[in-house]
Order: structure tokens, then sequence, then C-alpha cells
């Protein structure tokens, strides 16, 4: 027989894991309405009481579910962008930038969040807020330096050649026919040069 657990006992970390990860598959398949609380417990092998104590509504959960994912993906700390040369950024994260944007995951992920930005605005706040301020913001400091040393033209508008950068990540990654992971590091390698940065 099993002992009754004690109240305040700590929820364990692998029945989250298994309910964000059973969350994000399921959005990225169905999108948010085609997600339920039920459905997440099924995939995650819990019951619908062990999801409900957890979070309230699906979106918080799909919110959290995608805020561990985005907390996940590789990109350059603050640290290093203080401290390495921005070419050596590049060199080093490009490659890994380039599996990441290709792979079909990824590409359906960021569709449904820009899908459901209209009817789930929470959703896309949480995206931009943890994932795409963060990486404009390093991206900001690679620029400036890259403008002290000359190589980046001292008058430019740095929120406009962000937009521009990511703006054409994006085009690529969500066309019919994206590029596999070598076409993909060889259009961001050609993205960055364009923008001074390699």
């Amino acid at each position: 027989m099993t002992a009754a657990r004690g109240r305040g006992r700590p929820r364990d970390p692998g029945t989250d894991t298994a309910i964000l990860n059973a969350a994000l598959e399921l959005f990225v398949e169905r999108g948010v309405e085609g997600t339920s609380m039920e459905q997440v417990a099924k995939r995650a092998g819990v019951g619908k009481l062990t999801v409900y104590r957890r979070w309230k509504t699906k979106e918080e959960l799909l919110a959290q579910a995608i805020e561990e994912w985005v907390r996940a993906e590789v990109a350059p700390s603050a640290a290093d962008v203080y401290a390495m040369h921005p070419r050596d950024i590049v060199e080093r994260v490009l490659p890994a930038a380039a599996e990441t944007v290709s792979r079909a995951d990824y590409r359906a992920l960021v569709a449904r969040i820009m899908g459901s930005a209209v009817s789930h605005p929470q959703l896309m706040k949480i995206y931009w807020e943890h994932y795409v301020l963060p990486r404009r913001e390093l991206a900001a400091a690679m620029l400036r330096r890259a403008q002290q040393e000359g190589a980046v033209a001292a008058d430019a508008d740095l929120d406009v050649l962000i937009d521009m950068m990511a703006g054409a990540v994006t085009y690529r990654v969500l066309q019919p026919d994206p590029p596999d992971a070598a076409e993909m590091l060889r259009y961001l390698t050609a993205v960055y040069r364009q923008a001074g940065l390699y």
C-alpha cells in the first residue's frame, strides 16, 4: 500500500515536465483552440486534476510551456556579448541556430504563436518578452560594438537593422519550402555579413 502524500509536499518536477511537453506538442499540432487540459493530461499520462492543480487555464499552461521552450533554446549570453568579438559570437552560435530554425517543430511553433497573436495575445506577449526582446537586446549590443569598430555605419538605425535581420530569418523559416540546416547556415551567414556582424 502506498503511503498518502503529506500536505505541502513538493511537486514532482518530472510530472511538470511531462505536462509542459505534452502541452507544447498539442499546441504545435492543433493550436490553442484544438488543445484542451484533458488532452494534455491524457498525453502526459496524468490525471486531469493534476493539471488543474498546477494551471488554472490552458492559456496559462501553454504560456509556461512556450516560456520553458524558449529558455532552453541556444543563444549567446549577455556576458559573451560584452566579452567576445561579435564575429566570434556569430561563428560560435550560427551552426546551432541554423539547426534549430530549420527544424519542422521550430517552424510549426513559431507559426502557431504568430497565428495566435490576435485570438490569444497573452501567448504572443510571453514569446515577445521572453524570446524576442532578450535577443533584440543582445543583437543591439553586438551592433553597437560593431559600430565602434567601424563595421556598421555610425548613423545606422539599429532597431531597423535588427528588424531586417529578424524579418529575413522569419521569412525563410515560414516559407512553404524552407531551407535545410546547411542552406540555413549559408543564409544566416549572409544575413549577418550584410549586417556587419560577420
